[in-house]
């Protein structure tokens, strides 16, 4: 007798999040390792752009000021990166905050994704940034880093070059963020999850980077909730 499976469940799952933030570098491996283990759900990842350092420019900021800023020191900042470098290995993460000198702004990375995410090669490009920021301590504020790692995600050099340079979607990011605050997400990573295709607003929402079995659960809620509509 041939068993046929049943078919997948749909699940939109909204990722707020900010590629200068080391808890959702983690929390989306988290997740792809949830997603990974559910071969009975079909994801799409809706990538939601959050600024947690909206007043910083330019060229960024020297890592020690903004470490003085945030966490009052770099003796806190040492034991919350021992911590976050623990958990990543875990999660295959290796963590190299000694290599970072300045603390970049993340609107031209968050431009570049909602471009790659009009192609299907988001997801790719997020890791590629991650990794180029936190594992090997590139500058993700300059043009020539966010090209090279448009072309690794499959994009012609040319045409990225030129789409970082037209300042396109910069408007959309700020819009995204400000969103995510009307919505009262205040803090990232944060997921959304709904069974229903293209739903704005709605779900389920969770924060933090939380574990593969937590946010099983939640799928699995959002799934059942669908389902009986």
């Amino acid at each position: 007798m041939n068993l046929i499976s049943p078919p997948a469940g749909q699940l939109d799952i909204e990722v707020v999040f900010d590629l200068v933030c080391p808890w959702c570098f983690l929390g989306i491996r988290r997740l792809r390792r949830a997603l990974a283990r559910r071969s009975d759900i079909r994801a799409e990842l809706r990538w939601r752009p959050f600024l947690l350092n909206p007043d910083i420019g330019g060229s960024g900021m020297q890592r020690h000021d903004y470490m003085m800023r945030k966490f009052g020191g770099e003796e806190r900042a040492r034991r919350l990166h021992g911590t976050l470098t623990e958990l990543g290995l875990a999660e295959g993460i290796t963590f190299r905050f000694d290599l970072q000198r300045r603390v970049p702004p993340s609107v031209d990375a968050h431009r570049l994704v909602r471009f790659a995410a009009q192609q299907g090669s988001a997801d790719t490009l997020v890791d590629l940034i991650f990794t180029a920021y936190f594992s090997e301590g590139h500058d993700i504020a300059d043009p020539s880093v966010l090209t090279r790692l448009a072309v690794l995600a499959g994009f012609e050099r040319e045409a990225a070059w030129r789409f970082l340079a037209s300042g396109v979607e910069a408007e959309a990011v700020h819009a995204e963020n400000l969103r995510a605050h009307r919505l009262g997400i205040n803090g990232v990573p944060c997921f959304v999850m709904s069974g229903k295709h293209g739903a704005q607003g709605g779900g389920h929402a969770i924060a933090g980077a939380q574990e593969p079995e937590v946010l099983e659960r939640l799928m699995d809620v959002a799934l059942a909730e669908s389902a009986e509509d």
